[in-house]
Parts: C-alpha cells; structure tokens; sequence
C-alpha cells in the first residue's frame, strides 16, 4: 500500500468522524432548542404561580383579621 493510498484512507476515516460529529452537534443544537422553549414555559408558569401564591397569602392575611376581629367582638360579648 502506498502512502497516498494512506492518506486517503485516513481521509475517509476523518470524514466520516466529521459526519457523525456534525450529526451528534445537529441533535445537541436540536435538543437544546427543545430544553429552551421548554424552560421558558416553566418560567411563565413558575411566574404565575408565584402571582397566585401572593393572591392567596393576602387572601389569608385578611381572613386572619376578620376571624381575630371575630373573636374580639365574641369577648366583648362574653365579658358583658
């Protein structure tokens, strides 16, 4: 065998190493553009739970008040 013979084998192995090397970066690129959208959908959501979580800590907050208000008025009346 010669080394031009060689060096054309050597070529085609590179090749094919490039081949497969850019189908491995074409799927990673593929995937990542997936993972994205997909983490940009979770971040909405997790901004809209985190709005509904300060909805109902408020919404806690005033039940709190009415049922201390409530037991207040209800000593009031015990104590009269």
């Amino acid at each position: 065998m010669c080394s031009s013979d060689l060096l054309k084998q050597r070529l085609t192995a590179v090749e094919r190493e490039l081949e497969t090397a850019g189908r491995a970066r074409d799927e990673a690129v593929q995937r990542s553009t997936g993972l994205e959208s997909r983490t940009t959908q979770l971040e909405e959501q997790v901004r809209q739970l985190s709005t509904e979580v300060e909805g109902l800590r408020s919404e806690r907050k005033q039940v709190k008040t009415r049922i201390e208000k409530l037991l207040s008025q209800l000593d009031l009346l015990s104590a009269s």
